[in-house]
């Protein structure tokens, strides 16, 4: 289990990399932190089940992230 500091910082992370996904219709929930430091995400909107989401994941969403908090090892989606 993720720490309350990490955890906070995490969502702090989501919440400015968020209106770039409102921007095309989508959008992305927390789910957890699981205990190998990965970031598990629901995608939502237009970004679930769009065939460019693991693009977005992967090189969106986990870069940033892991560029900000280093501690994150992987953003996977729980969709």
């Amino acid at each position: 289990m993720a720490s309350e500091e990490l955890e906070k910082k995490v969502k702090e992370v989501l919440e400015i990399f968020r209106p770039q996904l409102m921007a095309e219709g989508g959008d992305m929930e927390f789910v957890r932190i699981d205990e190998e430091n990965k970031l598990h995400l629901k995608l939502l909107g237009a970004c679930d089940g769009c065939p460019m989401a693991v693009m977005t994941l992967k090189m969106g969403i986990e870069r940033y992230m892991k560029e900000a908090c280093p501690e994150i090892t992987e953003v996977v989606s729980d969709n």
